[in-house]
């Protein structure tokens, strides 16, 4: 069985909306795309590198992946764009139709009410790699409701919006323990969290 691993960028105010690049997810009137890049440092790198091994498949809603596949194959050659580009990718969707775009994607299936966690259950259970998240917010808050991460990355940045789409609207308060943590020279917290299991407050 694999393990779900969700690596979000995060404001102090829990903002994760658009952190990459200006024009990057402009719902809702966001005007603050790209607020995480001039904070950007190798640390970093080196978190997320450590869950993309040999042994790890992208997993991401309908919103990442189609603008993950609209930017990376784009993007010159370099480590992580590779990795992206050749690694197998899940995308939970129950409005994207096969063929996806970019190569090595799979199409996981709702059911009849939408609800894409089952398959991601049942993937998880056949599989043996990590299943890496990246941004995709409604997916991890379903995953978070049915017990189905199994780590959380939080890369934290100093720095509050006031405005956007956030990570934990409308979850039910969880118990988590802190697996690990850094700082980067930039000031960013880098915290590594697992969930307790069955655990509410």
């Amino acid at each position: 069985m694999g393990n779900v691993i969700a690596i979000e960028h995060l404001t102090l105010d829990g903002v994760m909306q658009a952190p990459g690049h200006p024009d990057e997810d402009p719902r809702d009137g966001f005007r603050h795309g790209g607020w995480a890049t001039r904070r950007q440092d190798p640390a970093m790198q080196e978190v997320m590198g450590a869950r993309m091994s040999s042994a790890w498949s992208l997993l991401a809603g309908r919103t990442t992946y189609e603008r993950f596949a609209s930017y990376w194959p784009r993007q010159a050659p370099n480590p992580f764009t590779d990795s992206l580009n050749s690694v197998q990718k899940y995308v939970a969707s129950t409005t994207l139709s096969e063929p996806l775009p970019w190569r090595h994607s799979t199409l996981l299936k709702g059911d009849v009410t939408g609800d894409v966690t089952e398959a991601v259950a049942a993937l998880k259970a056949e599989r043996a790699e990590n299943l890496v998240v990246f941004g995709s917010g409604v997916l991890v808050r379903s995953l978070l409701a049915r017990g189905l991460v199994d780590e959380l990355v939080l890369l934290v940045h100093p720095v509050v919006l006031g405005s956007g789409r956030r990570l934990f609207e409308g979850t039910e308060m969880s118990d988590f323990t802190l697996a690990g943590s850094a700082t980067t020279g930039t000031g960013v917290i880098m915290a590594t969290y697992r969930p307790v299991t069955g655990a509410r407050l």
